[in-house]
């Protein structure tokens, strides 16, 4: 692809504008990565650890945490070192690379998000048939399913990006390689390759929606026949972690990619802020969420703090 391209290499001109306001930002988004890498690694260890959490719904949330450790990691690193450097170039084939392996993780967590909706479903509408509706076999199918189909997706999306000419500017509006503001760069026409990057993205944000949608009016109309109040309440407190998930994601994600034509996207301003809040904000959020709400994870936390005094002072 980059034999038929004039363009060597991209300029990522992310906060640029914004002067010696990048330190501030260097500062707050080095916390927040670490407190990404901190909380989701905590959430991993202890869904691995404790026993009592080795259930579907928490399998799922363990590999949702792996995938989006790595979604940051393709992002938040080239972005501070930016921060503090005037050198904020990246190869054709970096820029190609990075594209591929945040859509693969972005879309891997989207239908991620959509299989935990099921799970929750099966759970409280099916409870009977849960064991078999989820059984491990199943929950490594549809994990499987997500991965290979998000990168799959993410290589159709990418391929067509990156085998339009760039013959112009080089001068990429954003602090990361992201599909509207790459292809706005491209010299000829690139309406198809748009056209199906947009269809791609309908098919991976509202298919997905919609099945949680429809997970959620049976899981909602489920509840309501529970006559018992602590039982409403006990059924919901199970799905509201995910939904707050649910809604930030695809909101944010919904927002930047699901426009027609990258030629009318402004990336300088408001979707920036917006991509800040779906690349940092969804992935500090998961640890944070899951584990304020989850009186299991709490317990487990608690547990593993007390082990690991109980092992210090034994030493």
């Amino acid at each position: 692809m980059a034999n038929s391209s004039c363009v060597t290499e991209f300029l990522l001109l992310g906060f640029s504008s914004l002067g010696e306001l990048q330190l501030v930002l260097f500062m707050i988004f080095l916390c927040l990565y670490l407190i990404i890498l901190s909380g989701n690694i905590t959430i991993i260890s202890v869904i691995c650890l404790d026993h009592s959490l080795h259930t579907p719904m928490y399998f799922f949330l363990c590999v949702l945490s792996t995938s989006e450790i790595f979604y940051t990691i393709v992002i938040l690193p080239k972005m501070l070192i930016n921060l503090l450097s005037v050198f904020r170039t990246l190869s054709f084939v970096s820029c190609a690379s990075q594209m591929y392996f945040f859509l693969g993780f972005a879309v891997t967590n989207c239908l991620l998000l959509g299989v935990m909706g099921y799970d929750r479903y099966a759970a409280i509408c099916q409870p009977l048939h849960y064991p078999i509706l989820m059984s491990w076999r199943v929950c490594g199918q549809l994990i499987s399913t997500c991965i290979v189909s998000g990168f799959l997706i993410s290589l159709l999306g990418t391929t067509l990006v990156f085998s339009l000419p760039f013959c112009g500017s080089n001068k990429v509006n954003h602090y990361f390689c992201d599909i509207s503001p790459v292809i706005h760069l491209a010299y000829a026409g690139s309406y198809i390759n748009e056209l199906v990057i947009f269809i791609c993205g309908v098919l991976v944000l509202i298919v997905p929606l919609i099945f949680i949608c429809i997970s959620y009016g049976f899981i909602v109309s489920t509840i309501l026949k529970i006559p018992s109040v602590e039982g409403k309440r006990k059924a919901f407190s199970t799905c509201v972690s995910h939904l707050i998930v649910v809604i930030i994601h695809y909101g944010c994600a919904s927002f930047v990619y699901l426009r027609p034509s990258a030629k009318h996207i402004n990336t300088s301003g408001k979707d920036r802020l917006v991509t800040v809040t779906y690349t940092i904000i969804t992935p500090l959020l998961n640890p944070v969420v899951y584990s304020l709400r989850n009186k299991d994870v709490q317990l487990a936390i608690r547990k593993m703090i007390v082990k690991k005094g109980f092992s210090t002072k034994t030493l």
